[in-house]
């Protein structure tokens, strides 16, 4: 029997209505400042929404200098100071655009996590995601097969933090050069590579699963590396290649009167930083109410006024400590960051 559930369906229809009625308005602004271009973005405010934003500013390769965020109530209004990555203005082309499609009843919904090992056809290629203990050479062992069966490695995209890996490989049928869709064939594919992964060392025991939807790359890496606890510090003092002075300093304290926890950031600034911050926030379930974000020189600064999704602030030592380490463990992964 089919079961009809009235919250979420009419939380999503109210959702559409309201974005219909006030469509999100951005601006993009080249006159009122001389270093930088002032991107604004006005819209009914939904979970997700900050981080859909700053996921296309990163995606169009912008750098965000400073942003002046808040979203407290059913509205949400953003401002950023962006340059190209030398430093200069960029066109206005179509940046509104893609910010306002993403935002819009059509755009990226927030999506739950999946696990270890995913293999999702689409029109082009074959996804496959790989998450698992880190070791010397494991990366060639997953080529190695994907080249017995038959498959051609269009791109693939690897992170290892903490001796965890995560990996996004995108491949296609090595004869038609298509996506790959055969059940079985992509049961034997899942099956070789958990063996590979699991190895003789893994004691978390990798996991398979089909991962639903097509998830933007780095987000679904940062996604994975959670899901899989490379947070965890046990290992850090013996694994972690950087050093002290570059360690990014992270605090969280109540602010008890306004009912919000205040998370402040400090490191060494480098692209995409916002958004791997804005990204592991999200997917931890909690909600950026405010935030600035200076990043002007070597050092970048970011401060966020959170809660949880259910309203609350950080509601003891522990979840605190758990914060500080994600959000450390999301700035260091891309140190190791691989592209294929």
């Amino acid at each position: 029997m089919d079961y009809w559930s009235p919250s979420v369906s009419v939380d999503d229809e109210f959702e559409k209505l309201v974005l219909r009625i006030n469509p999100p308005r951005v601006t993009v602004d080249n006159a009122s400042n001389k270093k930088a271009t002032l991107i604004k973005v006005d819209s009914a405010n939904k979970r997700g929404s900050l981080l859909e934003v700053v996921q296309v500013l990163t995606d169009l390769n912008l750098i965000i200098r400073r942003a002046y965020i808040s979203s407290d109530g059913e509205w949400f209004m953003d401002v950023f100071h962006v340059t190209d990555q030398y430093g200069n203005k960029v066109s206005e082309d179509n940046i509104a655009e893609r910010i306002q499609q993403s935002l819009g009843p059509r755009g990226r919904s927030f999506r739950s996590l999946t696990r270890s090992v995913g293999i999702q056809p689409t029109a082009d290629h074959t996804t496959i995601e790989l998450s698992g203990r880190d070791r010397p050479g494991l990366i060639s062992e997953v080529f190695a097969i994907l080249a017995n069966l038959k498959c051609n490695v269009v791109a693939a995209e690897v992170w290892t933090h903490n001796s965890r890996m995560a990996s996004v490989v995108y491949i296609t049928d090595e004869e038609n050069g298509f996506s790959i869709d055969d059940p079985d064939r992509l049961a034997k594919i899942k099956q070789l590579l958990l063996y590979v992964l699991k190895g003789d060392t893994d004691k978390r025991s990798a996991n398979t699963e089909v991962s639903v939807g097509s998830t933007h790359t780095e987000r679904r890496l940062h996604q994975m590396m959670y899901a899989d606890r490379d947070y965890d510090n046990e290992n850090e003092n013996m694994n972690c290649m950087i050093s002290d002075r570059s360690k990014p300093l992270v605090t969280a304290e109540n602010y008890v009167d306004k009912g919000y926890t205040v998370v402040n950031v400090s490191c060494p600034d480098r692209p995409k930083l916002l958004f791997d911050t804005v990204c592991t926030l999200t997917d931890m379930q909690y909600v950026v109410f405010h935030a600035t974000v200076i990043a002007e020189g070597p050092e970048a600064h970011q401060e966020y006024y959170i809660r949880h999704v259910d309203g609350c602030p950080i509601s003891s030592e522990a979840e605190k400590q758990r914060v500080i380490h994600c959000l450390e463990a999301a700035i260091k992964r891309r140190t190791s960051e691989v592209l294929i």
